[in-house]
């Protein structure tokens, strides 16, 4: 049975698909007549080519164009975008592939249904006989664009880089029709058509299958409960991160009840508690499972509350870096995460345990560090970073890249403090950053160790072959780059110090002392198959 959010959706999409071909189909008759305004409209098309005509060297661009996106160029730029999403989304890889055959094949049957001629007015060096009625390049390119909004629809959560994606598939569409109307290749009504015979493709493909992942546990072994009952879900939600508090809402709750969970019960955090009290009130309302939604401060807050008791959590990454969800693999897709924290099997973590000079005892999961790594967060414009996401870490970062090096005398599991200098330490729980970047090769979140990385570039060119070191995974230890591993760790600085935790500034100072608890925290992982 289709849940609630698909029913609307394809009743959505039936709708814009039956519109889409009913005036295609209107204006396919019409053309056909020769009927005014659209005989008027199509005289038009004879100016523009005699445009294009006196302009130099003009031609040999529309052609070129004209070359790149026809319709095998299409064909090959959609199976490359579905390769790309075959590993993670591979329901949405089909769904481009099929969108793009069924549009070509689809004009391919209507063209010679039509039967219309070209423009007489065409290019005789260039010359197409192939019937003119809908377009075949605005046919194939509309639906690749089509679908493709649908995917970013789907998949990108801001709101500008959505209206960036949609601007730029608008454009290239605009960019195909207007070539075509320059070669005199077709009427303008040619170019409408195909451009409506492609939104009958999209809404169509919609209809008859979903993009959206199916859960990851349909073809995995049920888990064996361990005792019966146990469907008591509450939710933590950062209501910054979601575009649509009232949405995310539906979803979960609908996708809970599709899983045998209770109604969920909701908790806000705040700006004064982003998280712990709102996952000690869950857990004192007896929640068998808590699913929290937003950065990797919130998840940090949650995850210290409910560690060592038993409860599990799940994670809807909705931060900026999302460094603890994409180290343990969980899917950025919401609707993906969502299924993963109610379906998924749990994974016991460590937690670090940290304390310092001039700061609460706290606790981390991802990564603690002093020096650059703070800097830079410390110079990220929150404005930036709404619009740009993690790329604002980048854009700090370069102007953190002279921060000076500092003295640091580090302890391993309570040996003598050995001295090094450095720009930054960085004590990590998880081993990798956004894209992958492997700063942490050997780190594991359940190994029982943190693993510790002090870097020294001599000059500022020096982070290059640097950076190019840390890509390549290399182990040596140098007075550039230096690696330890331990169960405590403590480090001192010789003078006061910007320090980060998870992404978040503490106070600055000049002490670190850190103690991995191993398996503290319980978090839902996909299941593996088998």
């Amino acid at each position: 049975m289709l849940d609630r959010l698909r029913r609307r959706s394809v009743r959505w999409a039936l709708g814009w698909a039956g519109a889409c071909a009913v005036l295609f189909v209107l204006l396919g008759l019409d053309v056909l007549d020769d009927r005014e305004p659209l005989s008027g409209l199509d005289r038009q098309g004879r100016h523009l080519r005699h445009v294009a005509a006196r302009a130099h060297d003009f031609g040999g661009l529309l052609r070129g164009i004209e070359f790149v996106f026809q319709n095998a160029g299409v064909l090959i730029m959609a199976v490359i975008v579905a390769l790309l999403l075959w590993r993670n989304y591979r329901r949405a890889a089909v769904y481009v592939v099929g969108v793009v055959v069924a549009a070509i094949l689809l004009h391919w049957g209507t063209e010679h249904l039509f039967r219309r001629p070209r423009p007489p007015w065409q290019d005789v060096a260039h010359h197409v006989s192939s019937w003119s009625y809908p377009s075949g390049h605005v046919t194939a390119n509309a639906a690749l664009a089509g679908a493709l909004a649908v995917l970013v629809r789907m998949l990108v959560r801001r709101r500008w880089l959505r209206r960036t994606w949609y601007a730029a598939l608008t454009l290239v569409v605009v960019v195909v029709a207007l070539d075509r109307l320059f070669l005199g290749r077709h009427y303008p009504t040619d170019v409408i058509g195909g451009a409506l015979l492609a939104g009958v493709v999209v809404f169509t493909g919609l209809v008859l299958y979903s993009p959206v992942p199916r859960s990851h546990a349909v073809h995995v072994r049920p888990l064996v409960e361990s005792y019966p009952g146990g469907h008591r879900l509450a939710v933590v939600l950062n209501p910054v991160k979601v575009e649509s508090v009232g949405q995310f809402q539906n979803l979960v709750s609908s996708m809970a009840r599709a899983s045998g969970w209770e109604e969920p019960a909701w908790y806000f955090t705040t700006v004064d508690d982003p998280g712990r009290g709102m996952a000690r009130a869950a857990r004192e309302g007896g929640a068998d499972l808590v699913v929290v939604c937003g950065g990797d401060g919130t998840i940090r807050e949650v995850c210290a509350e409910l560690a060592g008791t038993g409860i599990a959590v799940g994670i809807v990454p909705a931060g900026t870096g999302n460094l603890l969800a994409r180290n343990l693999h969980l899917p950025l897709y919401v609707r993906a995460a969502v299924d993963v924290a109610l379906t998924g099997q749990d994974r016991a973590v460590d937690l670090v345990a940290v304390s310092g000079d001039d700061m609460e005892d706290t606790h981390f999961l991802v990564m603690a560090g002093m020096g650059f790594d703070a800097a830079m967060i410390a110079g990220v414009n929150d404005q930036v970073k709404a619009r740009v996401g993690w790329l604002a870490y980048v854009l700090a970062g370069t102007h953190a890249l002279t921060f000076p090096a500092r003295r640091f005398d580090i302890s391993i599991d309570g040996g003598d403090f050995t001295r090094h200098r450095a720009r930054t330490v960085v004590i990590g729980n998880v081993g990798s950053l956004q894209a992958g970047m492997p700063l942490l090769p050997d780190a594991e979140v359940d190994d029982g160790l943190v693993d510790v990385l002090l870097l020294h570039p001599q000059r500022l060119l020096s982070w290059i072959p640097m950076a190019v070191r840390l890509l390549n995974r290399q182990h040596q230890n140098d007075e550039v780059v230096t690696r330890l591993r331990g169960r405590t760790v403590a480090v001192r600085a010789g003078i006061e110090t910007p320090r980060q935790l998870d992404g978040d500034l503490v106070a600055p100072g000049r002490e670190l002392a850190v103690e991995c608890l191993p398996g503290r925290v319980l978090v839902r992982v996909p299941r593996m198959r088998g």
